[in-house]
């Protein structure tokens, strides 16, 4: 292994620094070796193991008679009733992107939809959060890359948003989400439980792609030397993505399978330590693994984040079975390994025992740090002028409706996905800060807020919220105080309106050469519509244009009645529009272009409150009440 580290001892180039090696060894009674300590580096990064953040993301309400899952596993789920649940969560692929754009995005979107199929969920919506610092050819390049994979698999892009702002010229963000459906009894988790079972490997082959990719790339800080990281960038294959969706969904159906889990970040060592954590071993052997590459080492091989691959713990009567489903998507499908009652993640090559680690060391025992945390004031800045300008150029190169279930597509607020047979359907949005704001705890706030009022305004009362988490080096004291209270401002508003936090992914290290991108939490949000048949959409001639708010300086209770006022009175009303960054105005111009017809208004005076733009036909005004509630004019 001594090409990755010439001039610096091993474990500080993998990231640990030499307190944790101390107490690795101290962990373990003796010296790692260095395989060893490679899958140490990987499972104790920010990124696996959130040794920075774990502390802080305690605060979170993650629980509710909804939640069937909250954090821990690949995704959360929440209880539709009539025996459906929604699986969901976001997470980033900030570096890679940064590094090379369109398979740095391509890979993000893959990476989400393998979350949500390991909960045994057949993946029907994607959205995407991207903040850049102007419409470059580097952004283009993203926006190709989601639809790309996400095209090509065939999961609709239905929403998210897309924010310039030059403090992301040297370190964009891009974030991805996924929501899919699975029956409420056939939540599938990722433990091997199952003593003699086999552990199988199915999916693309393995590659040195995307090595060191969740420390060396994604939990440190970027620098001039970008491009020499341009190998931990992952490359992905959609088509074989597409194939691997539907054999881990007829494996799931056909109860063929105990458990599953993605070979994502920190690619088999994540897996079979996450696989292992509960008390159960796991004895993998790694010279079974199919390569596409020659003369790979045992910790290349265990440590590679080559994209489209699952690991599934089968029973021995069983195998067979797993393997004709494999066959007839044909993929690889290779038992690598088996279940033991051992508590140890051994991995062997040739026969012979290269590593062994208790799997608790990897998971339980990963450090988790007070970090120093100072405050400071961020003064906002003035929008960019390309976030006024209208995105349907960017949506438009997403498919929309493949699937058959997109009711509201996107361009206004949240979209809308049919829960078939029934007429019941999900409103889902992707949210993050507006654009220019630099106080964390109001980032955290109106991420929130926005996400829940975009689910509102199409008719949906919000269930659960997922967020991203994208900030600078948490080893800075100043980004630490911007981690906690963007954190403490998302528990408040989840706490005010009454919705668990079941799932989310951080970020950090979003740094280069030192200069820390600003706060920015992204939160997405999910809420059941009870009848896609009245659904807000274009209001129409003679309407009255109204505006609802919310009154006084984020009054978080005042906030959550007027989420709740929304989506109560979305099936009378022809049009909801939530009025965010650009103020009254400029929702005003984007309900005009939307519905094709404008407005006669007497715009009132700025509110500090959240406020939504309603419209309905005169008749039903009354219906809507009058509290909070003001008349400003008529659709011409």
């Amino acid at each position: 292994m001594t090409q990755v580290a010439p001039e610096q001892p091993l474990h500080r180039a993998l990231g640990l620094t030499d307190e944790e090696h101390g107490r690795i060894h101290e962990l373990l009674g003796r010296d790692p070796n260095d395989f060893e300590l490679a899958v140490f580096s990987l499972l104790w990064s920010e990124h696996c193991g959130y040794k920075h953040s774990a502390l802080l993301l305690k605060r979170l309400p993650s629980k509710g008679e909804r939640v069937l899952q909250g954090p821990g596993e690949n995704a959360g789920v929440i209880d539709l009733g009539d025996g459906e649940a929604v699986a969901f969560k976001v997470e980033s692929h900030n570096h890679p992107s940064a590094v090379e754009p369109f398979q740095g995005a391509a890979t993000g979107v893959g990476g989400i939809l393998r979350d949500i199929v390991a909960m045994g969920a057949r993946p029907i919506a994607l959205l995407d959060g991207l903040r850049f610092a102007e419409p470059d050819h580097h952004f283009d390049r993203a926006v190709a890359g989601i639809g790309h994979y996400g095209n090509s698999v065939g999961v609709a892009t239905v929403g998210g948003e897309a924010v310039f702002d030059e403090a992301y010229r040297d370190n964009c963000l891009v974030n991805a989400m996924c929501i899919g459906l699975l029956p409420s009894l056939r939540l599938l988790d990722s433990r091997a439980r199952v003593k003699g079972a086999h552990v199988v490997l199915y999916g693309a082959t393995t590659g040195r792609d995307g090595i060191g990719g969740a420390s060396v790339l994604a939990s440190a800080e970027l620098g001039e030397e970008d491009t020499d990281k341009r190998p931990s960038v992952q490359v992905g294959d959609p088509f074989t993505g597409k194939k691997l969706i539907e054999a881990s969904l007829e494996l799931v159906e056909g109860g063929l399978v105990e458990s599953l889990q993605d070979c994502g970040a920190a690619g088999l060592a994540s897996s079979l330590a996450e696989m292992a954590r509960d008390g159960a071993g796991i004895d993998v052997h790694l010279d079974r693994v199919p390569l596409r590459e020659t003369g790979m080492d045992p910790w290349e091989i265990m440590i590679s984040e080559s994209q489209e691959r699952m690991v599934a713990v089968v029973r021995p009567q069983m195998l067979e079975a797993v393997r004709g489903v494999c066959a007839r998507w044909e993929l690889d499908c290779t038992p690598i390994g088996d279940v033991s009652d051992t508590g140890e993640l051994r991995a062997f090559y040739d026969d012979d025992l290269v590593g062994t680690i208790p799997a608790s060391l990897l998971t339980d025992e990963c450090p988790r740090y007070e970090v120093n945390r100072e405050p400071h004031t961020l003064d906002d800045v003035e929008p960019s002028a390309h976030n006024s300008s209208p995105k349907a150029w960017i949506y438009e190169r997403y498919d929309q409706l493949v699937g058959s279930r997109t009711v509201r597509r996107p361009g206004l607020d949240a979209a809308v996905l049919r829960l078939r047979p029934s007429l019941r359907g999900l409103a889902v949005s992707l949210q993050g800060p507006p654009p220019g704001e630099r106080d964390p705890f109001r980032a955290g706030v109106l991420a929130v807020l926005g996400a829940a009022r975009n689910v509102a305004c199409a008719g949906g009362e919000p269930l659960a919220l997922t967020d991203c988490l994208n900030f600078g080096n948490p080893e800075k004291p100043a980004i630490a105080w911007e981690l906690e209270q963007a954190i403490e401002g998302i528990s408040r508003a989840a706490d005010a309106l009454g919705v668990p936090v079941v799932s989310g992914n951080v970020s950090l290290y979003n740094d280069t050469d030192g200069r820390s991108i600003p706060p920015t939490p992204v939160v997405g949000c999910v809420g059941l519509v009870p009848d896609v048949r009245f659904l807000p959409g274009a209001w129409g001639s003679g309407d009255i244009v109204l505006v609802a708010t919310a009154p006084g300086e984020l009054d978080l209770a005042a906030e959550a009645a007027l989420v709740r006022f929304v989506w109560k009175a979305a099936p009378v009303l022809t049009l909801a529009h939530d009025v965010s960054d650009g103020g009254l105005t400029e929702a005003l111009h984007e309900a005009e272009a939307y519905s094709g017809l404008r407005a006669d208004v007497e715009l009132p005076k700025a509110a500090p409150g959240g406020q939504v733009l309603l419209a309905c036909a005169p008749d039903d005004v009354e219906r809507l009440g009058a509290k909070g509630l003001r008349r400003i004019g008529v659709v011409r």
